[in-house]
């Protein structure tokens, strides 16, 4: 399930767009939020999910590089050519294999490619939008509803700026060598050669990804993403008003993104976060270590107060195993959440002898259970 950081920055920003929202791909930290949790209509933004629901079935072993996509009369009617929007060009009756489908999905936008992906996975496109709003639901996403594949305008298919984030960056961190075709620039099928429609591209601004969209019901929209000094930052704006307003729009967030703040390592992936109490165990308290550097955003010259807790359910039972997600970090910046992350186990933890299970028991009697935090912060 993806996990979202509440707005934690000052909104000391200000952009046309309707929807607006930029979030750090490490932290999760945001860093601004115009109303970024309202429905809007994602027109192709909605690919995203498209594109994840086929890495899900490649994950499934379900589909791969050598399964074939038909273009079917219905696909190339309504997405390709004769429908004058986003295609791929393809020809009717035309198989596709899998990652040149992708890259029209992609790079050309082609709602061609779209229909075809949803046909063979799904047998049609409306089953297929229902297994878009069910992995929705599996990342956690509880506003998204998806009805097509295309993005397509529909009365039921929405989204919000903050979901179409958490997306993303769920994207960018479990399928990497899909996520690399949003970065290319061009692709030829059919003889035919066109640029990505992706604005951020060619800006020099380290972006990557990921792709824009426009209906009449939408205005224009673009969700982006891009990396500076090893720091990702994924962007959504929509509602502009043309194609400049909406690159604009991007550009100037992510600048300010990258200039307004910076990151401060807490620990380092490995060190001792803190520990947690076990009970019946051979050791009173297991060690907890993150499993990657712990990070979190600050405005640049900010003497804000860090304070952090350690959350679980426990004392924890025993056995406890090396490496078992078993308690949460939370780290506070003034009274707003900075950084949530799970920490881990850092050794085994077997059954204690039978006087140390009944000091345990009387331990418990008397004083519940009590979380201990290197910050010196504690959480029950």
């Amino acid at each position: 399930m993806l996990v979202g950081v509440p707005d934690a920055a000052a909104q000391n920003f200000e952009t046309r767009a309707a929807q607006a929202f930029l979030m750090d791909a490490e932290t999760g930290a945001v860093l601004f939020a115009k109303n970024a949790d309202d429905l809007m209509v994602p027109a192709s933004m909605a690919k995203i999910m498209t594109v994840e629901v086929i890495a899900e079935e490649i994950r499934r072993g379900r589909i791969d590089e050598n399964t074939e996509f038909v273009i079917s009369e219905d696909a190339w009617r309504r997405g390709g050519a004769p429908s004058r929007g986003s295609t791929m060009f393809a020809e009717i009756g035309s198989a596709i294999k899998l990652w040149d489908l992708l890259r029209g999905i992609i790079i050309h936008s082609g709602n061609d490619a779209a229909i075809a992906a949803a046909e063979t996975i799904a047998g049609s496109e409306g089953a297929f939008g229902r297994m878009m709003t069910q992995r929705a639901r599996e990342l956690g996403l509880t506003q998204s509803f998806f009805t097509n594949a295309t993005g397509y305008h529909d009365p039921d298919q929405v989204t919000t700026a903050r979901e179409l984030a958490l997306l993303t960056r769920h994207f960018i961190e479990t399928s990497p060598e899909i996520y690399a075709l949003y970065g290319e620039e061009e692709f030829v099928w059919n003889d035919i050669r066109q640029r990505n429609r992706n604005p951020l591209l060619t800006m020099g601004i380290g972006a990557d990804g990921v792709k824009t969209g426009f209906l009449s019901e939408s205005g224009y929209g673009l969700v982006g993403s891009a990396m500076q000094l090893d720091q990702r930052l994924i962007v959504v704006v929509n509602g502009l008003e043309n194609a400049r307003d909406r690159a604009l729009a991007a550009r100037r967030l992510l600048e300010w993104g990258f200039r307004a703040f910076e990151p401060r390592t807490l620990f380092e992936a490995g060190d001792e976060v803190g520990s947690a109490r076990v009970y019946g165990g051979e050791i009173n308290y297991v060690p907890l270590i993150a499993s990657r550097d712990v990070r979190v955003l600050l405005p640049r010259g900010t003497d804000e107060r860090l304070s952090a807790q350690i959350v679980y359910r426990g004392p924890l039972a025993v056995p406890v195993r090396a490496g078992d997600e078993v308690a949460m970090l939370r780290v506070m910046r003034g009274d707003a959440l900075a950084l949530e992350m799970p920490l881990q186990a850092a050794q085994d933890v077997g059954l204690g002898t039978l006087s140390q299970r009944a000091l345990d028991a009387l331990w418990e009697l008397g004083s519940g259970a009590v979380r201990r935090a290197i910050f010196g912060s504690e959480s029950g």
